[in-house]
């Protein structure tokens, strides 16, 4: 059914959640491909922070929070490998919910699996859901694992 998984991961044990939902579907629906991935959003910083640094001290930073991510998801990556997964990890670069639509749509993607908090009412119109918007753009299916410490899930 599934022939090509994306799991987002973010560097959080909480969006680390998905990975035994990710483990679990790849074995049952002996899934060919499965795709690690890890948006890092430009820098942003306020005030007269911006205008303090470098454009090369900016691509710098940048470019080391890319190797960190790239790392992360080759740790997360290897117990996949160990069970004869095909693992691509993938770091993109920009606005999150953009960039993993934008990947879905090119590489043949047919799943989605991402942590969401399960924010609802103020908070979630204050923080905002990537999961959410993600969930709205896409045009597969998605899995939503609610975080297990979250607000939400603990009042149900």
């Amino acid at each position: 059914m599934y022939q090509h998984v994306m799991v987002c991961l973010d560097g959080s044990e909480l969006a680390e959640c998905v990975l035994p939902h990710a483990a679990k579907i790849s074995t049952d629906c002996s899934v060919p491909k499965i795709t690690f991935i890890w948006v890092i959003k430009p820098l942003k910083l306020y005030g007269s922070a911006e205008s303090h640094i470098s454009p090369e001290e900016r691509e710098r930073l940048e470019a080391d929070s890319m190797e960190v991510a790239a790392a992360y998801l080759e740790e997360k990556a290897r117990p996949f490998r160990d069970q004869n997964f095909l693992v691509e990890c993938v770091v993109l670069f920009g606005n999150v919910v953009d960039q993993i639509i934008d990947y879905t749509e090119k590489n043949g993607v047919n799943l989605i699996i991402i942590a969401t908090h399960g924010r609802s009412g103020v908070s979630r119109l204050f923080l905002g859901s990537v999961a959410d918007r993600i969930l709205q753009a896409s045009p597969v299916p998605i899995l939503m694992v609610r975080v297990p410490d979250s607000k939400a899930h603990a009042t149900q």
